[in-house]
């Protein structure tokens, strides 16, 4: 397998990337992340994922010439809760406020992939359903205090303590929800290698 750019300083993509032996070099470039306030909710991270796949491409383009030829993954992760995206919280408020709304409810984490494969550009998007336990207010501040999770969708990491204790149920891809779906990216890849060959 060609070794891909991510388009992704998330060690949590980079770590699945490593565990599935995908072969990959990390470029990374400022892209914009808003999005049509019109545009449904399920097509909101393949709709960030394309930008930042697109920010990459013209980077490799500009400063890495050599590396035109390979082949870009860009991914973004929402977290939706009652039709409402819950973002990466900017302080340790707004990481409160945001666990104190998954409490013992469901909701959605959407991952959207791009792939830009051989010249052409490939996008799908994997949902899995996650319910939260309820949740005291001790233990809401005691993981916010200790693990920070500022850089995360929804303020949190199932991989971290909050899973363990916090997750009742998970329906759909694990990986997913850390970021990256990971086994459905593998098919997706190995498929488009098949399609080279034929």
């Amino acid at each position: 397998m060609e070794p891909f750019i991510l388009a992704s300083q998330s060690p949590r993509r980079q770590m699945l990337l490593t565990w599935a032996d995908i072969p990959f070099e990390v470029i990374v470039s400022d892209s914009n992340e808003t999005y049509p306030a019109s545009l449904d909710l399920n097509e909101v991270p393949v709709y960030i994922a394309k930008n930042k796949a697109q920010a990459v491409y013209e980077k490799i383009i500009l400063s890495y010439p050599q590396h035109s030829n390979k082949n870009i993954v860009a991914a973004d992760t929402i977290v939706v809760l009652e039709g409402n995206v819950l973002g990466k919280p900017a302080n340790k408020a707004e990481a409160i406020a945001s666990l104190n709304a998954l409490s013992g409810k469901t909701h959605r984490v959407i991952t959207g992939v791009v792939l830009r494969y051989q010249g052409k550009e490939y996008s799908f998007s994997e949902t899995t359903l996650v319910t939260f336990n309820s949740l005291t207010l001790a233990q809401i501040e005691y993981y916010v205090e200790n693990y920070k999770p500022y850089d995360k969708a929804g303020g949190y990491a199932i991989q971290e303590w909050i899973g363990v204790v916090g997750i009742h149920s998970i329906e759909g891809d694990f990986y997913n929800v850390m970021g990256l779906p990971v086994s459905k990216l593998l098919q997706k890849i190995k498929q488009l290698e098949v399609n080279e060959l034929l």
